[in-house]
């Protein structure tokens, strides 16, 4: 559920929000927003959640899917989620298109500002065997240094597809992004939507 930025609009307009996160410090920053106390959270994977609630859409937004760093993980997701729609509910998932022409030799290293108070540098290394990419911000501020990791798994979209089917949804749409523009091959973004 993140700090609500899908999740507080929806209830504002009536929809019962259910949410679910991994670290409490987004659940607080939820929390104090206006409307963030009366949500229904829990703090855990969400690869791995189980309430007794059914529900007409699950959604997972801006790439978290991701987050889930091995294929069992995913593939637990899409069937956790299964076991918690409604027979005619939705799960959306939006995601970028892995685009691994980026890299060069598994790699990609830039420096994304450089003036005279700061630096900061994406040090990324690609496993295209396993499909994940392992990710460091470096920001180095008077001396100091800061690393913010970042671990994912990409998928391709055929991949969402077949782990979907494996447990027991189908894809219903896939636009390229939220105004519903067609899927194409130059699409870099996509909103799939199962049933």
């Amino acid at each position: 559920i993140g700090t609500g930025r899908i999740a507080l609009p929806l209830a504002a307009k009536g929809v019962d929000v259910y949410g679910i996160d991994a670290a409490a410090s987004m659940i607080s920053r939820l929390r104090s927003k206006p409307g963030g106390d009366r949500l229904t959270v829990t703090q855990g994977n969400f690869a791995e959640f189980s309430v007794d609630e059914k529900f007409s859409l699950v959604y997972i937004a801006f790439n978290t899917f991701y987050n889930l760093t091995t294929q069992e993980e995913q593939v637990q997701c899409f069937r956790n989620v299964a076991a918690h729609l409604e027979p005619d509910g939705c799960f959306v998932i939006e995601a970028f298109v892995p685009d691994v022409t980026r890299f060069k030799e598994n790699q990609v290293n830039w420096a994304s500002k450089v003036n005279l108070d700061v630096v900061e540098l994406d040090v990324v290394q690609h496993d295209p065997v396993t499909q994940r990419v392992y990710s460091q911000k470096v920001v180095i501020t008077d001396g100091n240094v800061r690393l913010y990791p970042l671990q994912i798994r990409y998928c391709w979209p055929s991949e969402f597809d077949l782990m979907a089917q494996v447990a027991g949804l189908r894809l219903r749409d896939r636009w390229t992004n939220w105004k519903r523009e067609p899927f194409t091959h130059k699409s870099e973004h996509h909103i799939s939507i199962y049933e």
